[in-house]
């Protein structure tokens, strides 16, 4: 991997863990186009530090409610924030259960499976049209939900699927307000991140040479810095109702990547 394959990357997945084209649709496709020629454990390196990255500038981008909500749990107090906590962990639930019991067969289907990134991409431009026609509302996030919409990113994990457009659009299509849709779809996948973190460095399927720490940190920072740009530009998309627009983005890139797969 050269240092311009890290900032784009970085880049790719800084804008696509917050716009709702699918991070790791892209990213197969990325690799697929400048070629992967890491080995396994190098690649998921990458692909962790790039995710904490994102992780990252979601909090930075909510730090004001990350504190209140930090400071009502410490508080013992059922309120507001407790109440938020409890039902980001209840949307956790699906995508646990799933993630653990099918992870080898999730981490089969990201090998360059183009095709299925393609059609996926086309699911998730129909999700974002039915969402963006939606009417906008005052709406809370229930309890019950939080639960659909765990389901949501649950499927997700297929790439192709836009983890953020996939919760925001059900959110939406369950009544929700968009910008209070958009907020719990971007802190609700925090926690998910770092255990997955969590449980790669515990499984000891990472490996880290030191000669790959300048790639590494050149792919956070660009990582990082996009992700800030697009969770803010994000927020105020889902507010003005211009999904469409990354709708028909998904299918012209799905199509794509289905013809690409006949010719790879």
């Amino acid at each position: 991997m050269e240092v311009i394959d890290a900032i784009l990357l970085g880049i790719i997945q800084g804008l696509t863990e917050f716009l709702p084209v699918s991070s790791s649709g892209h990213l197969e496709l990325g690799k697929a186009i400048l070629g992967d020629d890491l080995v396994p454990e190098e690649s998921l390196l990458f692909t962790v530090v790039l995710h904490f990255a994102t992780a990252l500038s979601t909090i930075v981008v909510f730090r004001k409610d990350v504190y209140n909500i930090l400071k009502g749990v410490f508080a013992f107090k059922w309120n507001e924030d407790t109440k938020f906590v409890a039902k980001i962990a209840v949307s956790m639930i699906p995508a646990a259960i799933i993630g653990f019991t099918f992870e080898s067969e999730l981490s089969a289907l990201f090998d360059g499976n183009i095709k299925l990134v393609g059609f996926m991409l086309i699911i998730t431009a129909l999700l974002l049209y039915l969402a963006d026609k939606a009417k906008n509302t005052n709406k809370k996030v229930s309890f019950s939900n939080a639960l659909v919409i765990g389901f949501s990113q649950a499927i997700a994990m297929l790439p192709g699927i836009s983890r953020s457009g996939a919760t925001i659009s059900t959110s939406v299509l369950l009544g929700n307000d968009k910008t209070k849709a958009a907020r719990f779809s971007f802190l609700m996948v925090v926690p998910l991140i770092f255990g997955k973190i969590a449980k790669d460095i515990l499984s000891g399927d990472l490996t880290y040479e030191s000669q790959n720490f300048s790639l590494l940190s050149i792919g956070f920072v660009a990582a990082f810095i996009s992700g800030l740009f697009a969770c803010t530009w994000m927020i105020a998309l889902v507010k003005k109702s211009k999904l469409k627009y990354f709708a028909y983005y998904c299918v012209i890139v799905g199509l794509i990547a289905i013809v690409f797969s006949f010719y790879n």
